[in-house]
């Protein structure tokens, strides 16, 4: 079973309806005995980092994540929920992020040519800049899958599992031990996001 972090933030239908749609049983829930009983956790989100940060602590979202991961359950953070488990955001100021994966959080505009359109919205390849992670087991490098942002992950290039181009290199994805997260959307990302999620939910 699948716990999907519902903190107030984020597109938790469309999530569900993927993980349904491969089979898999998903609770969208805050209840922390539904989440230590489940398998994997993930933690969706879209919107601004600082209120969604805010939101996760407030729920008592973020420690119970935290724990989680601590206890070594397999987690993905998908898009801002990605974002959110990096140590710290300058989106619109300065804020702490839950700290599970080495970096921070910057806008894309300090690093794409001028011209360039923000946010940076569709399809794009991802590349793999060392050995395949086992989040993408299923997949080929090359493939493409669904972005939408205006800010990426940087000081973070020995957890960076996945990179994409956008007038600059960007990360896609990042890794520490069972912790996972993808800048991109697997559940709007067609039959390579549902590999993605098919290979996350394998994971024990």
């Amino acid at each position: 079973m699948i716990a999907i972090i519902d903190y107030g933030v984020g597109n938790l239908f469309s999530l569900k309806s993927s993980l349904d749609a491969i089979g898999e049983t998903a609770h969208v829930t805050s209840d922390e005995a539904v989440i230590d009983a489940a398998d994997q956790v993930i933690l969706p989100g879209v919107g601004a980092f600082e209120d969604a940060a805010a939101k996760l602590r407030e729920s008592g979202m973020a420690d119970v994540v935290r724990q989680q991961a601590k206890a070594g359950k397999p987690v993905l953070g998908i898009c801002l929920g990605m974002q959110l488990l990096l140590e710290k955001s300058f989106e619109y100021g300065e804020h702490e992020g839950l700290g599970l994966i080495p970096g921070s959080v910057r806008p894309i505009a300090d690093v794409i040519p001028a011209g360039y359109k923000i946010p940076h919205i569709g399809w794009n390849a991802i590349t793999f800049p060392g050995e395949k992670s086992p989040l993408f087991s299923r997949i080929d490098e090359g493939a493409y899958v669904y972005f939408v942002h205006s800010f990426y992950a940087t000081d973070c290039a020995e957890n960076t599992i996945a990179v994409t181009e956008y007038g600059a290199p960007l990360t896609a994805a990042v890794a520490a031990g069972n912790v996972f997260g993808c800048q991109f959307h697997p559940e709007k990302s067609g039959e390579i996001g549902l590999n993605i999620l098919r290979a996350f939910c394998g994971m024990k």
